[in-house]
């Protein structure tokens, strides 16, 4: 026969609960235990139901532990009271009972007067954490309110969670009798369970207070965020963010202070507060004795709730010369670069006026500041830069933009390269590299952005192959690099980079910020749009000058053939005078070799005179722009320079050249003249080298000497009018210039490339032919 699978009462206390060996069991004991395990499930049942909206279900399992309790110890009444540990004091108002006081409830219609007295049996079982018994405690006498109602013992017990004190549970009992082993051995399952619901009940009430708290919080942050992003003044934003810090923390004072550009000092930039008479505004030093000081320099929030304490009262800086503050609490602004922005800083008369949720709460607020600040400064740095754009040169754009760069992203130095070839040259810096410096494109970290059309980032440049220049980064301290490139039109056409540099002991990281990617791009994209707006100020003063000087011409030319025409007539007449001389003086000329020989001479020189004439008058008179193959007006200037034999000239790549849009004698003359000055530079020695290539719609030559060079100051003087009084026979003597003027009018130009010590090289650009291979 199968043994039963449940116990009995006395078999599962006997293995829960520690008994005396004299206890036992009696049908009437097993009713109340069946009757007490039934209630205990039914307390845990209702605790699991406690939920965080639920506030009627605590006080309903608490109603229930009572009348659990006066239903297994029977005659008496059962009352809890709750206890505030950081108070430390019975919460009065949580009162709950059920037994035989119900009946005095009903007929006096008053609420019973039976609070927990400071030295009653309450306050000793939690002092003690014991349970106390009245007729256990001699010098413990029974409320008075319950004495007169008959009560004839009392037991009191601690609700202990976590070893936290939540309350205590009173057994009122009106029979001269003593509590039963069985009484208390099942009250104690009953206390177990009243401090669970308490604690269980309080940390739901807790979370949805702080549900209900972080709610707020994030509504409160969405309308800062809200008024924040629509100020679009640096000031108006500060004041907007200063004055929702104090309706956020209910303090009654703030001031705002920014890093000046130096990073030395805190400037005050707002300030609010009622009353204020002497308000302590001036700049304030990072490194000084003071609140705000140890808050930027540490980079931490502060949060004092007695600035009489120590070490505060020692470096406290007044906020107003005739208020006294006594607590403060204050947040650093730091950026996504790690750049320090400034201080938020809150103070109060009142001792404690702050807690860590204000703490926490602003610096939840220091974040949308620190976006807000950074938006507006570039907002403002793009305003600005817009305004240059149209007013400064290229030059003096880029100036700024590098100048810019390092001030928003706390960079140690910037450069802004240009690509030209597959080299990629210095156009502007601030701090660092050196204006003309030069480095690859290929093999090179700036160049990597080139390549890549893409922001290029680097950590250590010391120890990136990639960086050209190691002993810049270590002179400089460098060691991080942002580096991006500057893309024009749809087709993201490279023309150059844009980099800054961060020094190792600087705190900013703007490498690893996207913030800071795009905040270079921006300003990068301005350099784009100066580069272009140069190339484009550039074609329309060569088209202006190109039309001045075709329209001068055509005038000088109209003149030109005037005075060639009367040149001619009189000059023309010599030969026929001295023809006439020859045939009418034949017998004194025979015998007379001197006079022949200068009729003959005085006709050569004519002759040549007016060949001269038609040779350079020739270039004032409109050119007739038709298809020219370069690479042959390289050869005829070649071979028609006066070049002496220790000066040779190499050309590269002339062939497969395109046809260009030009004057064929012209052109010619231009190269002439422009190896003869070569050689002339060279002192009739050493070499020219004549290359050409082709680069989108223009041909681009190239005439390079081994000279001595053109010092940079003198490149733009070269091809002025007056510049050199040199002229060699049989040339009008204006040199460079009117090569330049050539250039001008062929719808091409000419630049000088040279450092002043060895060799030169004159670059000259004509536009292709359209249609003609």
């Amino acid at each position: 026969m199968l043994q039963s699978q449940y116990l009995t009462a006395n078999e599962y206390f006997s293995m829960v609960m520690p008994m005396p060996r004299k206890m036992s069991f009696s049908p009437e004991n097993d009713s109340r235990l069946l009757q007490a395990l039934g209630s205990l499930n039914q307390i845990s049942s209702a605790i699991n139901r406690i939920g965080p909206d639920d506030v009627a279900s605590s006080e309903v399992t608490l109603q229930l532990i009572v009348e659990s309790a006066i239903r297994v110890v029977q005659g008496v009444t059962a009352v809890i009271y709750t206890y505030d540990n950081i108070l430390d004091k019975f919460e009065k108002e949580s009162r709950v009972f059920a037994g035989i006081m119900d009946r005095y409830s009903s007929i006096n219609r008053e609420v019973p007067d039976d609070a927990p007295r400071p030295g009653g049996i309450g306050m000793r079982a939690i002092t003690q954490r014991r349970s106390v018994i009245s007729y256990e405690e001699p010098d413990l006498d029974i409320h008075p309110f319950h004495a007169q109602l008959g009560v004839k013992a009392v037991a009191g017990y601690p609700l202990i969670v976590a070893d936290q004190t939540v309350g205590v549970l009173y057994l009122y009992l009106y029979k001269k009798r003593e509590f039963s082993r069985m009484e208390l051995l099942m009250l104690d399952n009953f206390v177990n369970q009243a401090a669970m619901a308490i604690y269980h009940s309080r940390r739901m009430t807790d979370v949805r207070k702080d549900l209900a708290r972080k709610e707020d919080e994030l509504n409160q942050l969405h309308r800062a965020g809200m008024l924040i992003s629509s100020r679009l003044e640096l000031e108006e934003t500060l004041e907007s963010i200063l004055q929702l810090a104090l309706e956020m923390t209910n303090a009654q004072y703030g001031i705002f202070r920014l890093v000046d550009k130096s990073g030395q000092a805190l400037i005050t930039r707002a300030i609010a507060g009622e009353h204020l008479a002497l308000p302590m505004k001036e700049a304030l030093p990072l490194n000084s004795n003071s609140v705000m000081g140890w808050v930027a320099r540490n980079r931490q929030p502060l949060l004092i709730s007695d600035l009489e304490d120590d070490p505060w009262s020692k470096i406290y800086y007044p906020f107003d010369a005739k208020l006294e503050m006594r607590s403060e609490l204050a947040i650093p602004l730091i950026n996504a670069s790690g750049r320090l922005e400034g201080v938020l800083n809150l103070e109060s008369p009142a001792i404690g006026a702050f807690n860590e949720n204000d703490s926490h709460m602003l610096q939840s607020l220091a974040t949308y500041a620190v976006t807000a600040i950074q938006e507006v400064r570039l907002l403002d740095a793009l305003q600005e830069a817009s305004q240059l754009l149209l007013t400064e040169s290229c030059k003096n754009m880029l100036n700024h933009l590098a100048i810019t760069a390092c001030d928003l992203l706390n960079a140690s130095a910037s450069a802004i390269w240009s690509l030209k070839g597959n080299k990629l040259v210095l156009e502007s810096s601030n701090g660092g590299h050196q204006h003309g410096d030069q480095i690859p494109v290929s093999g090179s970290l700036t160049g990597q952005a080139i390549l890549d059309k893409a922001p290029v980032v680097t950590h250590d440049i010391s120890s990136d192959t990639r960086f050209q220049r190691p002993d810049l980064a270590k002179t400089q301290n460098w060691s991080r690099a942002l580096i991006v490139p500057l893309l024009d039109g749809d087709e993201n056409l490279p023309l150059g980079a844009f980099s800054v540099y961060s020094a190792s002991d600087d705190p900013g990281r703007f490498a690893e910020s996207d913030w800071d990617k795009k905040v270079l791009t921006f300003l990068a994209q301005y350099a784009t749009l100066a580069f272009r707006n140069e190339a484009r100020q550039e074609a329309l003063r060569s088209a202006q000058e190109q039309r001045a000087v075709a329209e001068t011409f055509a005038a000088v030319g109209d003149i030109a053939s005037n005075l060639l025409h009367h040149l001619n007539n009189k000059v023309g007449t010599i030969p026929v005078r001295v023809q006439s001389i020859e045939d009418k003086c034949r017998s004194s000329l025979d015998n007379d070799d001197y006079l022949v020989n200068n009729l003959t001479e005085i006709e050569r020189c004519a002759m040549d005179a007016m060949q001269t004439v038609r040779d350079n008058l020739s270039h004032l008179r409109p050119i007739r722009l038709e298809p020219v193959y370069v690479a042959a007006r390289i050869v005829d200037a070649i071979n028609t320079a006066n070049l002496p034999p220790t000066v040779r000239v190499q050309t590269e790549g002339l062939d497969h050249l395109p046809v260009v849009t030009a004057g064929g004698q012209s052109l010619t003359f231009v190269f002439t003249n422009l190896i003869e000055n070569a050689s002339h530079a060279m002192q009739g020695e050493g070499t020219i080298l004549v290359q050409a290539c082709t680069k989108g719609n223009w041909v681009e030559i190239c005439i390079t000497d081994s000279g001595p060079g053109i010092l940079p100051d003198l490149h733009d003087r070269i091809f002025e009018l007056n510049f050199s009084g040199r002229t060699r026979p049989g040339k009008l003597g204006f040199g460079l210039w009117w090569v330049k003027t050539l250039m001008t009018r062929l719808g091409g130009s000419i630049t000088v490339e040279s450092d002043g010590k060895s060799g030169t090289t004159f670059i000259l650009r004509l536009p292709r032919a359209e249609g003609i291979q």
